[in-house]
């Protein structure tokens, strides 16, 4: 298995960390991890846990919420780890307008400023959108980007004019909430080559799990529903899942 989204610099897993990564490596049977930075700590952070550990990536850049941080200092500091050999890509990056629109500019400005570094570089991006679906599809769709929408739940008609652009969906253990409508069908319906899973841990544990604390070992669960709702078997989603992470990420 293929954790492709996940935040193991969170203080939530500060009394045990490098146990739980090493055991996740050792017999948790995850092949790999892809930490995700927010803004200059956490994307920091997660380059130190890259170099760490083998089998432990980073994506670097500013989560929407953090954007209006975001300085010149901190957007040279990204662009310098592009060349980091664990790193990966470039996010998480996009749009969040679920606690407001108060810095709904800036957002979009360092939103375009990180795509147009990701195309510079050659590297693909993960997408954060919450409560902004349009306005992120139409920065997005006016690049000549590749990447993933990490945590996607929205519509299968978004979903469409992703794909017909090339985009990846990853589908994190919302998929297997009692009442997850877009996820189960958006799992039925992405084509083989651009379904992608993650934890997005420590948050969004799967069901039977709902509410605690998330780490890769219950990812399981996620590619044990879509493997349900596709009619697979549970290693053929996850040959399926490590392919396309492993194409994407060039890992």
């Amino acid at each position: 298995m293929i954790d492709i989204h996940a935040h193991y610099d969170d203080d939530a897993f500060d009394s045990d960390r490098d146990e739980l990564i090493s055991s996740l490596f050792s017999t948790g049977g995850i092949n790999a991890i892809i930490n995700a930075g927010c803004n200059t700590k956490t994307t920091l952070d997660s380059v130190k846990l890259a170099e760490k550990y083998e089998k432990m990536y980073a994506v670097v850049g500013y989560h929407p919420n953090d954007a209006h941080l975001m300085t010149d200092k901190d957007f040279d500091l990204i662009k310098s780890l592009l060349s980091h050999p664990k790193v990966v890509g470039v996010g998480e990056i996009g749009l969040d307008y679920h606690y407001g629109t108060e810095h709904k500019e800036i957002q979009k400005e360092v939103f375009k400023r990180q795509l147009e570094l990701a195309i510079e570089n050659n590297m693909p991006v993960v997408i954060h959108e919450r409560d902004a679906v349009q306005d992120c599809l139409d920065i997005v769709l006016n690049y000549n980007v590749k990447g993933v929408f990490h945590a996607f739940s929205g519509s299968t008609e978004i979903a469409k004019i992703l794909l017909n652009r090339g985009w990846y969906i990853s589908f994190p253990g919302t998929v297997t909430f009692k009442n997850a409508k877009h996820p189960v069908e958006n799992a039925a319906f992405v084509p083989e080559d651009r379904i992608l899973t993650e934890t997005d841990s420590p948050y969004l544990t799967a069901h039977p799990f709902r509410g605690k604390r998330n780490d890769s070992s219950y990812m399981r669960y996620t590619l044990g529903k879509i493997a349900e709702i596709r009619g697979l078997t549970f290693e053929q989603i996850e040959t399926i899942t490590e392919n396309n992470a492993r194409r994407l990420f060039g890992i």
